[in-house]
């Protein structure tokens, strides 16, 4: 009986290694025996199962795709990827509230890539997260929503506004009416400010916070039980920063500008 493909992929570790391996291009079997660091022993029977299954093919000494072996490898990745994601913080992802992310955007999840889960300590519980102010500063461009009032943002983001950054703030109109009445100085500097743009939103956003810059891309969402429990989300993957933009250009159209006080 011959087997399916579905097994000839995921019931061999190192099947499924080589086409990941060569999904990066072609490779002949010492570059192979180098990169997943085996022998020939143990790699040429697998080699044999995936030519035989029309998902390699041998040219020369040189082993690559197919073209059905491009297509199945092109479909792996994105659950591989949403494995890895979920995996590395399962407990993080299974008590989120994630239905105020589109569910495209949650069906790709994967490209979030490698990233940490940030859980302050009873200590520093209503501290903002140092990889997270440190980051920002560094930052050219940065996108972000805030859905309540810190009491360090007013400062944080007029300092942004007052340097070269482009900076582009979506704000619930409770967080605007809090700047308004407790912070008007900074927020009169986010108006002055010709690289930063203000938006406000009647509804609420759903989420806490969402900060995109050209370095990292930081998320909060809250508990199942609608509990905000400071625990975010921080990648610094390409593929991360194209994903949180796109989340936060979703609740961006949302939003009216704002010019002055």
């Amino acid at each position: 009986m011959s087997s399916s493909l579905c097994d000839t992929i995921w019931l061999s570790e190192k099947r499924k290694n080589l086409l990941l391996l060569l999904m990066e291009g072609p490779r002949d079997i010492e570059q192979i025996k180098t990169s997943l660091n085996v022998n020939s022993k143990a790699m040429m029977p697998q080699i044999k199962i995936l030519k035989k299954q029309e998902l390699i093919l041998q040219k020369g000494d040189i082993y690559e795709l197919s073209e059905i072996g491009k297509l199945v490898v092109g479909n792996m990745l994105p659950l591989l990827n949403t494995l890895e994601v979920i995996e590395e913080n399962k407990e993080y992802w299974a008590s989120r509230d994630t239905s105020v992310i589109p569910a495209d955007m949650f069906m790709r999840l994967g490209e979030l890539g490698e990233c940490m889960v940030i859980e302050p300590d009873m200590n520093h519980l209503f501290d903002l997260p140092r990889e997270f102010t440190e980051n920002l500063a560094k930052s050219g461009g940065i996108l972000s929503s805030l859905s309540y009032y810190h009491p360090l943002y007013p400062s944080l983001y007029s300092k942004l506004a007052k340097s070269e950054a482009e900076v582009e703030l979506v704000l619930t109109e409770s967080v605007f009416e809090r700047l308004k009445n407790d912070s008007p100085g900074d927020l009169q500097s986010l108006f002055d400010s010709e690289n930063t743009t203000v938006v406000v939103c009647e509804e609420s956003l759903g989420i806490p916070t969402i900060a995109v810059t050209d370095r990292f891309m930081y998320l909060c969402l809250f508990n199942r039980q609608g509990r905000y429990d400071h625990r975010k989300v921080m990648s610094f993957d390409a593929s991360a920063l194209r994903w949180g933009r796109e989340l936060f250009m979703h609740y961006r159209k949302f939003a009216r500008e704002v010019t002055d006080v």
